[in-house]
């Protein structure tokens, strides 16, 4: 009996990899998807292929010969590409040539099952709604459950999770018409893993107990493994969202559950003797340990799984083994041992091709040189990690160029949308880039800070050594104002580019300015704009700090910002700012407790299609002049970084009218010095500005505040950044 690998039911099994970016550990999860079967095919004979052959031979129908090629296309699948695509083009033509309908139906879903064997999933949606299509048209509503089960499957691996649960919820209504017990407690599994990956546990929680509940009537323990392993990662994630929170009985309870769940898990698939699922359960009860800080424990479960993947001869799961120990290891701050686990982990992915992995474990191994002082290998393994992920990103345009070739009908409906979505990635990738160069050239100019400090007080001690160091003071002075002058052009280069703003703000039918003048070389203050699905996002940040330390805030901001909006989808403006606040917090939490940096911000969302505002403003309000008259959008009285008692972000809602003024500021202008007493600019000040100049052109309006804040200061130093961002709709 052979089984085919179909893609409709996702049971999510965690197997997470920790790596360290930045001064806080960013915790991976790696996702290992287990197919569930729903083919069977008998065979009398040892030689299967050489079996069907002869009965293919002797087939006298059409409709027998397709079916034969179908069926030696599963035979070939794994083991001959070349034999799998030919028998499966030869059944697609003479399919198609008889109008054999329920052939043609079953060729199609081998094609979305050959293409989604590569990735390839936005063309294994296409061969799947074609036997879909077919489905319907000849009533098999069993296929129609299947097809649209895959579909949602496939959509789940795209990130695209409204359309993988309307697919999943389509394919439940017609197993529970139908019946099919199993496929039902499969669609409520599929279901909870989509509410998961968007963090509503609630409902995550509400389907995976359903599906429990089913697996339990129907005896099904594999699935029942599943189901307690997927339980044990919501819990496992609401604990790490309490620990943020700062309630540590919460989270203890939490992580308890967890380990319930995983041990529950463990002890079924032990039974099973299923040793995949035994390897990934002593992952998941490690990474909880490791997330209470008991690091024997944790060690001795990531080694138990390395040992099992390593008998499995599992190369991808021995990797992320290799590459949870070696980061628990930097934990421990034992260096040695760390360095022999990552380098491993990134010599087994590099040999199998795993790019993903391999970028967490250059960033870990990254962080590790840089904690031991090793700046050069440090700034070699950031650089491989950037090379990496430029490489997934390359892949996956690739795939996307080859879906347009395939089938132009479907491209020309997305096609709008690819253009948008390839300008987006282009130009995160060129901010990761950069930010990770910026993050290099920011540490050779703390080195060179170091130099100059030790030289300076070496020559206080003897004047001989005043003169003969002086000229090389010099030059390392100049090399620091050079370097942080690099430092800031790659800085504007990190901001939105001016091109894509302007594109952008053009397609909504506004108009816009931005006046950006930072007090030191590099700023502390930043913006950021992206648009997707008609909608224009954009913020205004004011980081704790200016120069270098604030410049270090905005980098971690766009990062963050790219992550949460581009690729995680979240479209609320309050959920995005306590997304980013969370991350910020996280980030910057020290052996010695939470920092209290971070940063005020506004974050607005501009619908055009409904022409309203949404938005969310942390301590910085902002403006809307409408018929001359200001109104003032009050943001709430906390910082997007740590604050003891901290409420939730709101998004608030205004709606729009044609002619609105909308300004988006810091604190930079109205607090600077200056005028004839030397006293600060003001609030009341700044508004009879904007008021007078409301109503000319965007460019003239950029300029007179510009004149405005230089007549003001005059002489006197600037005292902090000055960001003003005028959009008229």
């Amino acid at each position: 009996m052979k089984k085919v690998k179909m893609p409709e039911h996702n049971v999510k099994l965690t197997r997470r990899m920790r790596a360290s970016v930045y001064p806080a550990i960013t915790r991976i999860l790696r996702v290992s998807i287990l197919f569930l079967f729903s083919c069977f095919i008998l065979h009398a004979q040892n030689n299967p292929a050489d079996s069907l052959l002869a009965l293919l031979k002797n087939e006298k129908t059409d409709n027998g010969k397709v079916n034969y090629y179908n069926k030696l296309f599963l035979e070939y699948e794994y083991t001959d590409n070349v034999k799998a695509r030919y028998y499966i083009y030869k059944a697609l033509r003479l399919s198609k040539e008889i109008n054999y309908e329920k052939g043609l139906a079953t060729t199609y879903k081998y094609l979305g099952i050959f293409a989604d064997d590569t990735s390839n999933f936005q063309q294994a949606i296409i061969h799947f709604k074609q036997s879909l299509k077919i489905s319907e048209n000849i009533g098999d509503k069993k296929n129609i459950s299947a097809m649209l089960g895959a579909i949602g499957f496939e959509y789940y691996f795209k990130g695209e999770y409204p359309k993988a649960l309307e697919y999943y919820f389509k394919s439940l209504k017609i197993a529970e018409e139908l019946g099919d017990k199993s496929r039902i407690a499969k669609q409520l599994g599929n279901i909870g893993i989509v509410y998961e990956e968007q963090s509503d546990y609630t409902r995550a929680l509400d389907y995976y107990f359903k599906a429990l509940k089913m697996a339990k009537a129907l005896g099904d323990k594999s699935g029942i493994a599943a189901d307690l392993g997927n339980l044990g990662n919501v819990y496992k994630k609401q604990a790490n969202d309490a620990e943020l929170q700062k309630a540590p009985i919460k989270s203890d309870s939490l992580y308890k559950n967890a380990l319930d769940y995983y041990f529950k898990a463990l002890k079924l698939a032990e039974g099973l003797d299923d040793k995949n699922s035994i390897a990934t359960q002593f992952v998941n009860i490690g990474t909880v340990y490791h997330d209470l800080k008991d690091y024997q424990k944790a060690l001795d479960y990531y080694f138990r799984a390395l040992k099992m993947d390593e008998e499995l001869g599992y190369k991808s799961g021995i990797a992320n083994d290799l590459g949870n120990i070696g980061s628990l290891y930097i934990s421990l701050k034992k260096y040695s041992e760390a360095e022999k686990y990552l380098l491993q982990a990134i010599s087994i992915s590099d040999s199998i091709g795993i790019l993903k992995e391999k970028v967490q474990f250059e960033n870990s191994i990254s962080e590790l040189y840089s904690q031991t002082g090793k700046v050069k290998e440090a700034f070699e393994h950031f650089k491989k990690a950037i090379e990496a992920r430029d490489t997934l990103i390359n892949e996956a345009k690739s795939r996307e160029i080859m879906n347009y070739e395939f089938e132009k009908k479907e491209a020309a409906v997305k096609a709008e949308q690819d253009k948008k979505d390839a300008l987006a990635a282009a130009e995160s990738r060129k901010q990761e880039i950069i930010i990770w160069s910026v993050i290099g050239g920011l540490f050779l100019v703390a080195l060179f800070a170091g130099f100059i400090f030790r030289s300076l007080r070496v020559t206080k001690k003897q004047k001989i050594i005043i003169e003969k160091q002086k000229h090389l003071v010099e030059e390392h002075q100049k090399e620091i104002i050079d370097s942080i002058t690099y430092a800031h052009r790659i800085q504007r280069a990190i901001l939105t580019s001016d091109s894509y703003i302007k594109h952008e703000i053009n397609s909504i039918d506004a108009q816009h300015f931005i006046l950006f003048k930072p007090k030191d070389i590099v700023s502390g203050d930043f913006y950021w704009f992206f648009k997707q699905d008609n909608c224009l996002y954009y913020i205004t940040a004011d980081c704790t700090g200016h120069g270098v330390p604030g410049g270090f805030m905005s980098m971690l901001g766009i990062s963050f910002l790219n992550e949460i909006i581009i690729e995680r989808h979240i479209t609320d403006p309050g959920e995005i700012l306590n997304k980013l606040r969370e991350k910020i917090v996280k980030s910057l939490k020290t052996d010695e407790g939470y920092t209290k940096d971070g940063m005020d911000a506004i974050l607005c969302k501009i619908d055009k299609s409904k022409q309203i505002l949404q938005y969310a403003a942390a301590n910085n309000s902002f403006y809307i002049i409408r018929n001359n008259e200001i109104i003032e959008q009050k943001a709430q009285k906390m910082p997007v970084g740590y604050m003891e008692d901290s409420a939730q972000f709101v998004t608030q809602t205004f709606r729009l009218q044609k002619g609105d003024n909308i300004y988006t500021f810091t604190d930079g202008l109205p607090d600077q010095f200056g005028g004839p007493k030397g006293k600060k600019f003001m609030y009341r000040r700044f508004e009879e500005n904007l008021s007078a100049i409301c109503n000319l052109p965007l460019k003239e309006q950029e300029e007179t505040l510009e004149k405005t804040f230089q007549d003001w200061k005059g002489n006197l130093e600037q005292v902090d950044d000055v960001t003003v961002i005028g959009i008229r709709i």
